[in-house]
């Protein structure tokens, strides 16, 4: 799967996002608050953290940006 609902913390907007296969998303910037996000603590990537659905390395069972 490529669709991914980020949600932010802070304000708790959502929205759908298609994920890169050949790169890791860190930094996420939300459109409604513009807060930054960033992975959690032992997280690849912001859609590990913030999303639906886990980034496509870590759904595929390899580990992400290694």
């Amino acid at each position: 799967m490529l669709q991914s609902t980020i949600a932010c913390p802070k304000c708790g907007f959502q929205k759908e996002e298609t994920m890169p296969t050949d790169a890791c998303t860190y930094f996420y910037k939300c459109t409604n608050c513009e807060t930054l996000l960033k992975p959690k603590q032992g997280d690849c990537c912001v859609f590990c953290s913030y999303g639906t659905v886990k980034c496509p390395p870590i759904q595929a069972g390899v580990s992400c940006c290694s």
